[in-house]
């Protein structure tokens, strides 16, 4: 293992800067919001319009636990209903049809996120951040990796937070400082990462490789043909998704103390790039456009779902519900009939092609999605309403988003740069 040491990264907060000061415009006489400020380019002093936007009523505050429920992520405050029936899919607070309940300004100032200096200061219309919204603040960068982010990941018991990327390297953060504390050459670009319990398993070209946190064990799964592009664990089972279009199966053996060989699953005609359990089936994402469902008990395909007409990135399970993204610019949510089999009961559209989803409850317990696009933003969205909660910047694609406890998440971006994020109420931290 090569062990390299960085500087210490500093916590400094980004100063989310939503519009003018309270001392800039007279107030409205009109009680209306200024369209020009909304869009960042409102040049008229006195303004007879308001800017800023107009207060709403305080959230109500919610006693109702959060967090996943097994590999499934769960809507807190459904009671296992999946949000409240298929009719509330994509309709925004007060029953109209996409009403977003956050208007964030368009960007942030391009100079800020090119990492160059603006002439404007603090005098800059657009925010100075990487995030534009009311729920999230960024903790801390962490720079390290050279090519982007393919993988996080935070192992039970652990005070390290892993990441992988195609730089060919696994590194290790210091929960507590921000620090590099270390750096595993892989040797070959990795795919994909993971953790269960204390296993760390990262998928490189041809293997996945295993670390057992409390033990220090270590092993080399071989079987793949091509790169690993995402892992997942249910029913005692490793399952590996690979660049040949097969999954893979590995069963741990308490008696060797080793992962066995259990299955290929065969049926995708091109490379498998995002797995997800739910319940007892496994949804497998493909470069063929097509999303499989297997049966985990039979490690047999019950159905093909082909409603996207482009490549499908990434899938979620949020109650009884399955949402996929794909670059066809679509986000689709699926829900079983009474035959069991899975349908589209909701479309959400994008004006840009989808990468990553992944989903979290936020402070106040209220489940988001957030969905990363190819333009360098990640959206986050209410659900089931699919109301606005704002966005997240970057200067390249997040390709990975990963939760973490206490209210914090992790991206990892084009650049190699992960970013530490938290929710919040009211500007306070959770």
């Amino acid at each position: 293992m090569d062990i390299e040491t960085d500087g210490r990264f500093g916590n400094k907060r980004v100063h989310n800067r939503l519009g003018p000061g309270s001392g800039g415009a007279p107030s409205s006489t009109t009680g209306k919001v200024c369209n020009f400020w909304r869009e960042g380019r409102c040049n008229r002093f006195p303004c007879p319009y308001l800017h800023s936007e107009l207060p709403e009523a305080a959230p109500k505050r919610t006693n109702h636990s959060a967090g996943p429920g097994g590999n499934v992520w769960r809507n807190p405050n459904s009671g296992g209903r999946g949000g409240g029936g298929h009719g509330r899919w994509g309709r925004g607070h007060g029953g109209g049809r996409g009403a977003p309940s956050f208007k964030p300004p368009d960007r942030p100032c391009k100079y800020f996120l090119a990492g160059t200096d603006c002439s404007y200061g603090e005098k800059c219309r657009y925010p100075h951040s990487y995030c534009i919204s009311d729920s999230v603040t960024m903790l801390t960068p962490l720079k390290g990796h050279d090519k982007v982010v393919t993988g996080i990941a935070l192992p039970a018991g652990s005070d390290k937070l892993y990441s992988g990327s195609k730089d060919g390297t696994v590194r290790m953060w210091d929960c507590q400082t921000g620090q590099c504390a270390g750096v595993i050459n892989m040797g070959r670009e990795v795919g994909c990462m993971i953790s269960e319990g204390p296993w760390l398993f990262v998928g490189i070209p041809d293997a996945v490789k295993v670390w057992n946190m409390q033990t220090a064990a270590e092993m080399n799964l071989t079987g793949p043909t091509g790169q690993v592009y995402a892992l997942a664990v249910a029913n005692e089972l490793l399952f590996a998704a690979i660049q040949d279009g097969r999954i893979l199966a590995w069963r741990f053996s308490t008696a060797t103390n080793c992962f066995e060989p259990a299955a290929s699953l065969v049926g995708h005609q091109l490379a498998v790039v995002s797995l997800v359990v739910g319940g007892m089936r496994l949804y497998s994402a493909s470069m063929d456009k097509t999303i499989r469902v297997w049966d985990l008990a039979t490690l047999q395909c019950i159905q093909t779902l082909s409603d996207h007409t482009n490549i499908v990135m990434s899938v979620l399970c949020w109650d009884q519900f399955l949402l996929s993204c794909s670059l066809d610019q679509t986000i689709k949510v699926w829900a079983a009939t009474e035959s069991g089999n899975l349908e589209v009961t909701y479309t959400h559209t994008e004006e840009q092609g989808a990468l990553a989803l992944s989903g979290m409850p936020d402070a106040q317990s209220k489940p988001v999605l957030l969905c990363s696009l190819n333009d360098n933003t990640v959206r986050l969205y209410d659900l089931p309403s699919f109301s606005d909660r704002g966005r997240l910047f970057s200067k390249k694609e997040i390709r990975s988003i990963q939760m973490g406890p206490g209210g914090l998440f992790f991206t990892g971006d084009g650049t190699g740069e992960l970013k530490v994020w938290q929710w919040i109420i009211g500007g306070a931290q959770t």
